[in-house]
């Protein structure tokens, strides 16, 4: 057997493991989620009351504190769904962010037990107006080396 006859298909076999091991990892971290008007449709499928991730906007007026967690209505434009949330949720949540929450019907609603927020990375000033500005300090002096 010459060289070329072994390492060729060794390098395919590698290049195939690589593949099917980013394949995997990729699959699994992976965020899928129903809109409300999805899950309001396959409500009664063959997988009724299992788990699945919801994903939507926080309706306006509709946040209440509970106590073990929050209460609120997650939309898409078409259809609404109520969350019962257990559990603190994150310090930027709020009406009118987006959010993928995981868990499972409960009589007519859904108890979520994870709740993730969809948050841009521009800070606002508190006040809310205009992005957020790095006050001006005292100049840094050059060092020499």
């Amino acid at each position: 057997m010459t060289r070329r006859q072994i390492v060729l298909p060794a390098l395919v076999l590698l290049a195939a493991v690589i593949v099917l091991l980013v394949w995997n990892n990729l699959g699994n971290n992976l965020v899928y989620y129903l809109t409300p008007s999805e899950a309001l449709e396959q409500r009664g499928g063959p997988e009724a009351g299992g788990r699945f991730r919801l994903g939507g906007q926080v309706e306006e007026g509709g946040i209440e504190e509970t106590e073990d967690g929050v209460r609120f209505a997650v939309g898409d434009g078409a259809a609404s769904i109520t969350v019962v949330h257990t559990g603190a949720p994150p310090q930027l949540f709020r009406e009118g962010i987006g959010v993928v929450v995981e868990g499972a019907w409960e009589g007519g609603r859904f108890h979520s037990d994870v709740l993730l927020i969809d948050h841009d990375e521009q800070y606002r000033a508190p006040d809310g107006e205009g992005a957020y500005e790095v006050p001006a300090g005292p100049a840094v002096p050059a060092v020499e080396g």
